[in-house]
């Protein structure tokens, strides 16, 4: 099992390297080390026989404990069982022949054994109490275990383990789909037949990412099996199918039993708080460039799946949600609604929130531990004697900037939140003092000033390169201009081609290119020597920004062609060459618009919109 748990990477929360963190100060840092406690201490369970299971570690949280409790009853045990019965393992010795040659896939010398031993095809043959039908699931042999289930009879196949598990709770644990689909067809009714942890096959199955057994399962699991009056079981599948994102079972699931909903899993936890746990299932935490929007909305193949999620997280949403408005409050206490509508707020999945406000408005009275409502607390994650300005001002390390490129567009759109909250609240509110004797504007400055430093040598670094590449562009289209192609006649001075269309165009693009390369520099300069204030990456440099990268694409563009029209006019006649210098002279142009072009449109976009707050969604009331 220890070599288990390292191979998983779980084998940290056992040794004790990986401390508890604080939940208060690094929330994600503590769901990630509670999700792996849970996978370790899930594992020391389902090894653990009933008895030990039942009296030593099953009101156990933590898998430290219990796998410290364990190591300290074992001794005791090993001593038990040797001073009771010294002929314990020799009782097993007969059925050694057997237990090689299934587990080494010689079904040769295994149906030769059976053969001398009808009895051994039904008996426990290890000290762990495995069948050889457990061993071949084990061992991973597929056409041993077919030839064993054709022997065996239907109550052969209901045979437990000393771990309370039958072969086909093995081969679903360990994917081996087609053994399932032969014990099934012998006797169906094995897919109700739970382990010592009363978790039926199915569950299992999905639990340890068996997903084509799963499937397979689901399909014959009477409804009956995960109903929420028997016990965990459908809670428990309908978690784990949203965390495997196998949204279909989900929601094929709830429209069964609309009760699971609401029901609580084996972990202790609402399905409905599982589904506020997984942002990338919704729209809105899979925020997209423009064009793969584009794509996205026209369900172009390779997004199909992501589309398909998305759709089925929302209607999956939405069954969940239908009974909130009649539950009692018992009810309503027992199914984590506070604690789901918090999680997807601090998730940024603002369907969910828009979801259950919709179907139960009283949620909208919802408080955490701190007492903060629901708006004070999309506040607070876009405190003392804080107000709701003070919280919008404070700086914290939000999932939603982890989008947005670059440090000055981070710091762009933390003022934009700031503004859109000053804009809404009371005018009194602007000046309140917080108990460290701080308006909100000074606790933005204070909290944003590492992020305005960033902003400002994100812009300068960027702008120094930018810089570079516009004086270089003036420097040839300067020259360019005096030297033109053909020279200047002899008696009058004027070009050799003046007449000609090419050398028109020569002119005009290098001229465009000249003039908007000037004014390139001239604008990267300016934030250069700008004063980076914070109100200056709201719209002053940003816009700057805008200008400087659209003439660097114009000046590039046009002194291409200026190039292409110069060979023409040299290469008279030779199209063929003419079209092949185009067609290469392309070749940067476009490679350097899709490079830069996205961080253009961002700029753009986060500038001149409407306002940060989404205003898609239709007023609930």
């Amino acid at each position: 099992m220890k070599t288990y748990l390292i191979a998983q990477d779980l084998w940290g929360v056992i040794e004790g390297m990986e401390e508890t963190p604080d939940q208060e100060k690094n929330n994600v840092a503590f769901n990630a080390w509670s999700k792996k406690n849970s996978m370790a201490l899930h594992v020391i369970q389902i090894s653990c026989g009933p008895n030990l299971f039942s009296v030593i570690i099953r009101e156990i949280s933590l898998a430290k404990i219990a796998w410290n409790t364990l190591a300290k009853k074992y001794t005791m045990l090993k001593t038990t069982y040797s001073g009771t019965d010294n002929n314990r393992n020799d009782s097993y010795v007969e059925y050694e022949d057997l237990y090689k040659a299934v587990r080494g896939g010689d079904w040769n010398a295994a149906k030769e054994f059976l053969e001398r031993r009808p009895d051994a095809l039904n008996a426990k043959i290890t000290t762990l109490g495995k069948m050889a039908l457990h061993i071949a699931v084990v061992a991973g042999q597929e056409r041993i275990g077919e030839k064993l289930v054709e022997r065996m009879s239907r109550e052969d196949l209901e045979i437990l383990d000393n771990f309370g598990d039958t072969a086909l709770n093995e081969a679903a644990v360990r994917g081996e789909y087609r053994l399932v689909k032969c014990m099934l067809r012998k006797n169906e009714s094995l897919v109700s037949i739970g382990s010592s942890t009363q978790t039926i096959p199915l569950v299992k199955a999905i639990s340890y990412g068996q997903i084509e057994t799963a499937r397979c399962l689901y399909s014959v699991t009477p409804l009956e099996d995960l109903m929420p009056e028997k016990d965990h079981n459908g809670a428990t599948l309908l978690s784990n199918a949203i965390y495997t994102r196998n949204l279909d079972i989900a929601l094929h699931l709830v429209k069964r039993c609309p009760r699971l909903a609401l029901s609580l899993g084996k972990d202790g936890n609402s399905t409905l708080l599982a589904l506020a746990s997984t942002p990338n299932a919704f729209p809105s935490g899979n925020p997209l460039v423009f064009w793969k929007q584009g794509i996205y909305n026209y369900c172009i193949k390779h997004l199909y799946e992501m589309k398909l999620i998305h759709i089925q997280s929302k209607e999956l949403l939405h069954r969940m949600c239908e009974g909130l408005s009649n539950l009692t409050i018992q009810q309503w206490q027992e199914s984590f609604l506070n604690d789901t509508i918090i999680r997807a707020i601090k998730n940024g999945i603002f369907e969910i929130v828009y979801g259950m406000l919709k179907a139960d408005p009283e949620l909208e009275w919802t408080t955490d531990q701190k007492s903060r409502r629901i708006f004070s607390i999309v506040v607070l994650h876009h405190e003392d004697g804080n107000g709701m300005l003070h919280m919008a001002g404070m700086f914290t390390d939000s999932n939603m900037l982890n989008h947005i490129s670059g440090a000055a567009l981070q710091m762009q759109r933390e003022l934009q939140w700031f503004k859109e909250i000053e804009s809404i609240v009371h005018p009194k509110a602007k000046e309140a003092i917080n108990k460290d004797g701080m308006t909100p504007r000074q606790l933005f400055t204070k909290t944003h000033k590492n992020l305005r430093k960033e902003g400002e040598q994100w812009m300068k670094d960027a702008t120094t390169s930018c810089t570079v590449v516009g004086a270089l562009i003036i420097t040839i289209m300067f020259a360019a201009t005096f030297t033109i192609p053909g020279g200047n006649k002899q008696n009058t001075g004027l070009p050799m081609f003046l007449n000609r269309k090419w050398f028109t165009l020569f002119i005009l693009s290098d001229a465009l290119s000249l003039f908007s390369s000037t004014t390139l520099v001239l604008m990267f300069l300016g934030i250069l020597t700008s004063r980076y204030a914070e109100d200056d990456f709201l719209v002053t440099l940003p816009r700057k920004m805008i200008i400087g990268f659209s003439t660097l694409f114009f000046s590039i563009a046009t002194m291409m062609i200026a190039f292409c029209a110069a060979l023409s006019i040299m290469l008279n006649g030779q199209y063929w060459i003419v079209i092949l210098i185009i067609c290469l002279a392309s070749v940067p142009v476009t490679l350097f618009i899709v490079s830069q072009f996205r961080l253009l449109l961002e700029i753009a976009i986060s500038t001149y919109r409407a306002n940060i707050f989404n205003k898609k969604m239709k007023p609930l009331f």
